[in-house]
């Protein structure tokens, strides 16, 4: 079973996201999807001022059996871009909930977590995939 920490919410796109305060969410894959994709090899990710709207592709991870689109799940303006993916894109194999996250982007007035899974939700989600 893969890992889902209770402290974030999900996609139904394997996306998580992390409330970091001051109306800012930090993104990135869970650990089911790391694990669909295999090693990761490459990240290619916004730069920051790119704005996005929820739902629309806001990077790609590229392993060694595909390339997958990462979508915003939220509407907001990206803040920060974990650089080290540029040289360390396994970190996302390796910690998915922590040093392999994505982008942290300052949400747009309006934008809430809220239509989003809990981690039961997505737990449920998953396993009905299996």
């Amino acid at each position: 079973m893969a890992n889902v920490p209770n402290d974030r919410k999900y996609t139904k796109d394997h996306e998580w996201v992390l409330t970091t305060g001051d109306g800012r969410v930090k993104i990135g894959i869970t650990d089911y999807a790391q694990k669909q994709l295999g090693d990761i090899v490459f990240v290619e990710l916004p730069n920051a001022g790119d704005t996005f709207e929820a739902g629309q592709p806001l990077g790609s991870i590229e392993s060694v059996k595909s390339v997958s689109e990462v979508y915003s799940p939220l509407a907001g303006t990206v803040a920060a871009v974990n650089e080290s993916l540029n040289d360390e894109p396994e970190e996302v194999n390796s910690d998915a909930f922590g040093n392999g996250w994505l982008v942290e982007i300052t949400l747009s007035k309006g934008s809430t977590t809220d239509g989003l899974l809990t981690a039961a939700e997505y737990e449920q989600y998953i396993s009905s995939d299996d």
